[in-house]
Formats: structure tokens, C-alpha cells, sequence
């Protein structure tokens, strides 16, 4: 499939997208939200593709934010169908998803481009990144799930400081907050995350995907998720890559995960 704002490629059992958008710093707009939507779905369904790595174009930005020009004009039932619609097809989509998804944040990640890098499972910066969250100096706030995953990632007051000022964080500061893993150079950004994703793609994509589900749960309200974790490791028994890895742990050898 090819595609107007994105670049999507697979090599070695990882899927690279990349935000191809440079002279608008990456911004999201609605056909940009959908395609990355289909790219991520197509990937996931690819049972060759273990890791799925999401990047910008360029090396200012990774998501500089939304494309305010598309819904500067909206009234309060547009605005709410836009935050609704977009955290369906995007931001919770990528969260659930059973393959996991890593941000390499190359430059400035800003509103909906935050909101997009916390919606992944992980998150590598380089060193050159900003963060932060504009959205009430124009008068809104975010609502591609901003308000919910940054105060789960670095704790409320440190959240609604960065959401009340609408400043921004640099790198280091993130990775002190908890909000990235690992901070790198801008060369050795995309790297880094192939060399994460390697190690991940060493275990059971099967397990993975159990314990992706078995995490979100415990954010979730009115979901128990120690009886999902129960229910997730039980379901573990009845699949192959459990007997294949069990079976190579007994037998001192590296397991071949089938991943089915």
C-alpha cells in the first residue's frame, strides 16, 4: 500500500514508520491519523513483524503537534467528535495493540505528537528532543488522551504543571520524569531502538502481547487487572510458545519461538 504522509518499510521483523510530513515538523492531520492507523494495523496482522518502531522524518521533530488549521473553525460537537474519533483510530489503538510499539522521539514532540509518543509501549529520545503539552495556551487541552497517559507516566503534579504552563521539558529532564526510557544521540537514536526491539524479538511475541494486555489493564477503570494478569498467564499453558520455551529451558538451549 502506499501511502501520502508516511513511509512504512519491514526488515529483519521490525516495522518502521516514520511521519513523513518535514516541512509541517510532522504535524498530524486526519489523513496522516488514518494512514498511521492502517500502517499500525497492517503490522500487527504481519506475523513477520515482532516490533513496530514509529519515528518522524527529518531530525527537528518527531510530531510537532495537530494540524491546528483543521479544526481552528470547530464548535463544541466537531471538537468532542475529533478527540473521540482520533483517540479510536490512533492513540488507544496503539496502546492495545499486541505488538509492541516503540517511540523513537527524534526532536520536538509537542501536544498531539506527546500525546502520540505516550500512547506507545516505550519510548527512546534523542538528545536533541522537547516535550510538552501547548494546548491551553490556545485556549483547549489535550485530548488525544494526553490528560490520562502523562500523569500515569510522571506523576499528577509534575502533569498539571507541564499542562497549566504549557512549557516545555528537554530530554534529560524527560528521562529523569520517567517519561522516556533511554535518551541517545540523533545518530544513534533509530539504532538504539533496533537494538531494543532485537531483544524483545528474543522472547515469546505471544507472552508479549498477554503482557501488554495485562499492564493496560491496571490503567483501566472498572477492569481488576491482577484477574486479568490470573486470566492472561493461564491462557500462556495452552500455547506453543510456552512448551517451546519451557522445553528449551530444560533442555539448556535457545528457545525458537513459534509465535502462533
Amino acid at each position: 500500500m502506499s501511502y501520502e504522509n508516511i513511509l512504512f518499510e519491514t526488515q529483519n521483523g521490525i516495522g518502521t514508520i516514520t511521519i513523513n510530513r518535514p516541512n509541517k515538523l510532522n504535524a498530524l492531520n486526519k489523513n496522516t491519523i488514518q494512514e498511521l492507523h492502517e500502517a499500525l494495523a497492517d503490522a500487527n496482522n504481519d506475523k513477520q513483524v515482532k516490533v513496530i518502531v514509529l519515528t518522524g522524518s527529518g531530525e527537528k521533530a518527531f510530531v510537532a503537534g495537530a494540524d491546528i488549521s483543521e479544526f481552528a473553525h470547530f464548535d463544541t460537537e466537531n471538537g468532542e467528535k475529533l478527540a473521540a474519533k482520533g483517540q479510536e483510530l490512533l492513540f488507544d489503538f496503539i496502546e492495545n495493540l499486541s505488538t509492541p510499539v516503540i517511540a523513537a522521539v527524534n526532536g520536538f514532540a509537542l501536544g498531539g505528537g506527546l500525546e502520540l509518543a505516550m500512547a506507545c509501549h516505550l519510548r527512546i529520545a534523542s538528545d536533541n528532543a522537547k516535550m510538552g503539552l501547548p494546548e491551553t495556551s490556545l485556549g483547549v487541552i489535550p485530548g488525544y488522551g494526553g490528560t490520562q497517559r502523562l500523569p500515569q507516566l510522571i506523576g499528577k503534579g509534575r502533569a498539571m504543571e507541564l499542562i497549566f504552563t504549557a512549557g516545555m521539558i528537554d530530554a534529560s529532564t524527560a528521562l529523569q520524569y520517567g517519561l522516556v526510557n533511554y535518551v541517545t544521540t540523533q545518530e544513534e537514536l533509530v539504532p538504539f531502538c533496533y537494538k531494543m526491539a532485537e531483544k524483545m524479538m528474543r522472547n515469546s511475541s505471544v507472552a508479549i502481547a498477554a503482557a501488554i494486555k495485562s499492564v493496560n489493564a491496571g490503567f483501566k477503570d472498572g477492569m481488576d487487572g491482577y484477574k486479568v494478569e490470573i486470566s492472561e498467564f493461564g491462557n500462556c499453558f495452552g500455547t506453543e510458545d510456552f512448551k517451546e520455551g519451557t522445553s528449551a529451558f530444560l533442555e539448556k538451549r535457545k528457545a525458537e519461538f513459534p509465535g502462533e
